[in-house]
């Protein structure tokens, strides 16, 4: 099973810059998308229909705002819409599709680079989210949680760590907690493939951070320990460029 997951930082944006066309050439199993910023009745579905992919979007009530998305080849045994805390849910962060005894994730973590506000509430968000997960995992034992977590763990994963050291994204108290969630147990499925490679998923707008490799490593493939002897590869895909980020890759073998 091929899983990808992809902020695409605007879906129709993306599709304008050939989003659809790549898809079709990367043919996944499941992919995962965060940002969709659309509404339901904006969602363009004869661009995936015609792929053979199913369609599930939770969208954020706020018009032009977050939202996640899953499409995928084979129809879920079951949806589920949201984690049922309604001021996370509101702006569409969290979708799980579960195919037998696996459960896929589409979450998109806040950012808290907007203030001081929003980084409270990011913190709140991974204190509740590690929770649920922990809680969710007593019921589906076998997790992939893809998605951009909004957070890079070491100084491996940033171009410049020393100077970016106070931002939103790699705060010490980001960063712990991160190193808290993979030691419950937790794969970075990512670095578990790849110990010493320095790879990048998301380079700002600004300064020709992109061709200059200027990036963070924020978007992940997170697995449960239980599917570790499951993870055939893991890989970043960075030619492919609809968005501020690129998407990352991770194969699973079956039983």
């Amino acid at each position: 099973m091929k899983i990808i997951t992809y902020n695409v930082n605007g879906l129709r944006a993306a599709i304008n810059k050939g989003f659809t066309e790549w898809l079709a050439q990367e043919n996944p199993d499941v992919l995962c998308i965060q940002e969709t910023k659309l509404q339901p009745d904006q969602f363009p579905a004869e661009h995936f229909t015609k792929l053979g992919y199913y369609a599930y979007l939770f969208s954020a009530q706020k018009k032009g705002y977050s939202g996640v998305a899953i499409f995928a080849k084979q129809k879920p045994d079951h949806v589920e819409i949201g984690m049922g805390i309604e001021k996370y849910d509101q702006e569409g962060r969290f979708l799980r599709v579960d195919y037998g005894d696996i459960s896929i994730v589409s979450v998109y973590h806040p950012s808290g680079s907007s203030g001081d506000e929003r980084q409270r509430f990011k913190m709140e968000w991974l204190d509740d989210f590690r929770k649920y997960v922990l809680e969710l995992q007593k019921s589906h034992p076998n997790l992939i949680l893809c998605g951009d977590y909004n957070i890079c763990h070491e100084s491996i994963d940033i171009h410049d760590p020393v100077r970016n050291a106070k931002n939103s994204g790699f705060l010490p108290e980001e960063r712990e907690w991160m190193t808290g969630f993979l030691n419950m147990g937790f794969i970075d499925s990512f670095r578990y493939k790849n110990p010493g490679k320095q790879q990048y998923t998301w380079w700002s707008y600004r300064f020709n951070a992109r061709s200059n490799n200027k990036g963070w490593r924020i978007d992940y493939c997170m697995v449960n320990e239980s599917m570790k002897s499951r993870i055939s590869d893991a890989y970043i895909v960075n030619d492919a460029e609809h968005s501020d980020h690129c998407p990352a890759v991770l194969e699973i073998n079956n039983k």
